[in-house]
C-alpha cells in the first residue's frame, strides 16, 4: 500500500471512524492473518502421515506446499484490484471463507489429486489477503501509527507459520491427519463471518485514466514490466530475494520430515522442534533487518554487502549442519542458527524495493517483490527439495538447497552496483509513471 498517497487523505491524523472501530478492524485482520499462515503451513508436519498412508513421493509432498504459493502469486493482483472495485470487507470475508472451507475439505480427501485440488483453492482464497488487509488497516488509523501496525500485521505471518508447523503434528498424532485440517480450518470460518462487522472505508473516486489502470490487470502488469526494465536494482533484488526464500522454504517445509525420518522423532515432537527453527527465523528477520539498516545508514551500498555475507554464512551453517549428521542435539543447534541467519533478507529487500520505486507506484513495486518471492521462492523451494530427496535422500536435499544462497549473494552484489543511482532517480516524476491508484491501495502483493 502507498502510505504516501494515504497521508494526504482527509483526517489523516485521526481515526477514520473511532478508536474502537479501528482496533476491532486491526484485531480481526490480524487474527485472520495468523490463520492464513496456520492453514498454509499445517501440511508440512503432516508429511510423515501422508507418506506412510498414501506412499507419496517427496516431489508430490513438496507440490502440496508449492501449489499454494503459486496460486497466491498468480491471484494476488487480480484479487486486490477486484477488492478495490467492490468492498474490502466483503472481499476479505469471502477470501477467508474460501481458504477455510478448502482447508476443512482436505480432511475428506481420499486421493492425492483431491488433496492437491483443495490446496489449490486454499491458495486462491489467500491470494491478495495481505494487500487488501493492510489497505483496510491503514485506512482506519492515524498516519503516525501505521508503521508499527504494519509491522505487527505482517509479523502475524511468522506466528501463524510457527503454530501451523507445531499444531499439525500434535493434532495428527492424537486424532489423525484428517482431523488436523478440520481443527485449524474451523476458526477461519468463524472469523470470516465476524469480519462482516468490520467497517469498510469509502472507495476513492479516480480520474477515468487512473481508474482504468486500477481495473485492468493488463495495465497493472505492464507497469510491473516497466519497473523491472527501468531499474536494474529492482530486478536484481527480486532475484536475490527469491533465491534466499528457496533456502527458507525448503528448510521450513522439510525439517519435520527430516527429524522424523533421519532421527526417528515422532511427528508430533518433530513439528514442535521444527517450529523452534521457524521462530528463530522470525527473530532473525528483525535482528538482521536492524543490522542491515545500521550498516547502510551512511553508505547505502553497505547494506547489500552485509546481506550477501549473511546469505553466504547461512549457507555454510546449514550445509555443515545437514552434512555432518551424527548427534541430533549438536546438529539441531546448528540448524537453529542456520534458520536464524537465513531470514536475513526478509526486511531489507522490501525497503530496497521501495527505495528505488517512485512514490506514486510503490504499491506496484511491492507487488513485484511479492510475485518473485511467492512464485520463484516459496513455490520453488519445497518442490526442488522434494525432487532432490526422491533421487538422493532428504538429508542430501537439505544439504544442497542452502546453496541457492550463493545465487542470492551474487544478486545482492549486482544490486549494489545500481542501488544508489536508482534510489536517487526514484524521486524523479518522469521515472515513475502514473500511479495505479490514487490511494495506492490493494496492490501490495501476496498474503
Amino acid at each position: 500500500m502507498d502510505l504516501n498517497a494515504l497521508s494526504s487523505a482527509p483526517r489523516d491524523d485521526d481515526y477514520l471512524y473511532s478508536r474502537g472501530a479501528a482496533w476491532f478492524a486491526f484485531a480481526m485482520t490480524m487474527l485472520l492473518m495468523i490463520f492464513d499462515y496456520v492453514d498454509r503451513q499445517v501440511i508440512v508436519s503432516l508429511f510423515p502421515f501422508l507418506k506412510s498412508e498414501w506412499g507419496l513421493s517427496d516431489k508430490q509432498l513438496g507440490g502440496l506446499v508449492s501449489i499454494v504459493s503459486i496460486t497466491v502469486a498468480l491471484g494476488a493482483l487480480p484479487v486486490a484490484l477486484f477488492a478495490d472495485r467492490v468492498s474490502r470487507v466483503k472481499s476479505i470475508a469471502a477470501m477467508a471463507l474460501a481458504w477455510s472451507i478448502a482447508t476443512v475439505s482436505c480432511m475428506w480427501a481420499r486421493s492425492y489429486g483431491a488433496l492437491f485440488a483443495a490446496r489449490t483453492v486454499v491458495g486462491l482464497g489467500e491470494a491478495g489477503y495481505g494487500s487488501v488487509g493492510s489497505a483496510l488497516i491503514v485506512s482506519h488509523f492515524p498516519s503516525r501509527m501505521r508503521g508499527a501496525l504494519m509491522a505487527g500485521f505482517f509479523a502475524c505471518a511468522s506466528v501463524g507459520s510457527v503454530l501451523g508447523v507445531m499444531l499439525g503434528g500434535v493434532i495428527a498424532a492424537k486424532w489423525g491427519w484428517q482431523a488436523a485440517f478440520g481443527v485449524v480450518g474451523l476458526p477461519g470460518l468463524v472469523l470470516a463471518l465476524l469480519y462482516l462487522k468490520v467497517r469498510d472505508y469509502p472507495t476513492v473516486q479516480l480520474a477515468p485514466e487512473l481508474d482504468a489502470k486500477r481495473r485492468s490487470v493488463g495495465e497493472a502488469t505492464r507497469h510491473i514490466v516497466k519497473l523491472l526494465v527501468r531499474a536494474p536494482t529492482m530486478l536484481w533484488v527480486c532475484i536475490g530475494a527469491a533465491a534466499q526464500v528457496i533456502v527458507i522454504a525448503a528448510l521450513w517445509s522439510w525439517l519435520p520430515s527430516f527429524l522424523n525420518r533421519v532421527h526417528g522423532i515422532p511427528p508430533a515432537q518433530a513439528g514442535v522442534q521444527a517450529a523452534m527453527v521457524v521462530l528463530a527465523g522470525a527473530v532473525g528477520a528483525v535482528v538482521w533487518g536492524a543490522v542491515a539498516d545500521k550498516a547502510g545508514a551512511q553508505h547505502p551500498r553497505r547494506k547489500l554487502a552485509v546481506m550477501a555475507v549473511l546469505c553466504i554464512a547461512s549457507m555454510f551453517v546449514l550445509v555443515g549442519a545437514f552434512a555432518q549428521g551424527g548427534d541430533l542435539q549438536s546438529q539441531f543447534r546448528w540448524i537453529v542458527l542456520g534458520g536464524f541467519l537465513s531470514t536475513c533478507t526478509v526486511g531489507p529487500v522490501a525497503a530496497i524495493v521501495l527505495d528505488v520505486t517512485h512514490p506514486g507506484v510503490r504499491s506496484t513495486g511491492a507487488s513485484v517483490l511479492a510475485l518473485f518471492q511467492n512464485l520463484f521462492g516459496l513455490a520453488t523451494g519445497p518442490f526442488i527439495a522434494g525432487v532432490i530427496s526422491d533421487s538422493w535422500g532428504l538429508e542430501a536435499a537439505l544439504t544442497i538447497t542452502p546453496m541457492f544462497a550463493l545465487v542470492a549473494a551474487g544478486a545482492f552484489l549486482m544490486t549494489a552496483r545500481s542501488y544508489e543511482s536508482d534510489k536517487a532517480r526514484a524521486g524523479d516524476p518522469l521515472s515513475g509513471g502514473e500511479p495505479l491508484d490514487a490511494r495506492g491501495a490493494g496492490l501490495q502483493g501476496a498474503a
